[in-house]
């Protein structure tokens, strides 16, 4: 039986680096729980202080299918490489030609660092370019391919 998780990232700036991962993946804000109009209702109804309301920020896949977001506001900044990251699968698959796959790599890498990112690496396989190392406006590291 598989079993319904989510991903968390602690950073310093949630709404903003949500706003990034959210033109990274195609995602959207997650609505708030059933039954409330905003996520700040919600959090009234649950007690949380005002001053930690922008603490977090939450995204969804869109279409539903794929694990949610979070983002949480941590005071310790990034201090050593990723033990995890995400591989943004811009390019669609190595069974996608590599002219193509290549095209659609070089086109979310702009887009990605027009959004915040760097580069930090760019891989190449059998002589040929084939993945970029990245890091998100926190630092984190993910890889395009």
């Amino acid at each position: 039986m598989t079993v319904r998780w989510s991903l968390t990232i602690d950073c310093a700036e949630p709404r903003e680096l949500a706003k990034f991962w959210a033109v990274a993946l195609g995602y959207i804000e997650r609505p708030p729980p059933p039954g409330f109009a905003s996520w700040e209702a919600w959090f009234e109804q649950q007690g949380v202080p005002e001053p930690e309301w922008d603490d977090g920020a939450y995204l969804s896949d869109p279409e539903g299918v794929l694990p949610n977001l979070s983002f949480l506001k941590v005071p310790e900044g990034k201090t050593a490489k990723n033990r995890l990251h995400l591989d943004v699968q811009a390019g669609g698959g190595r069974e996608v030609p590599w002219e193509r796959r290549w095209e659609r790599v070089v086109e979310a890498i702009a887009r990605l660092t027009a959004a915040g990112a760097t580069v930090l690496q760019e891989h190449t396989l059998d002589g040929r370019p084939d993945h970029f190392v990245l890091a998100d406006p926190e630092g984190n590291e993910f890889c395009v391919l």
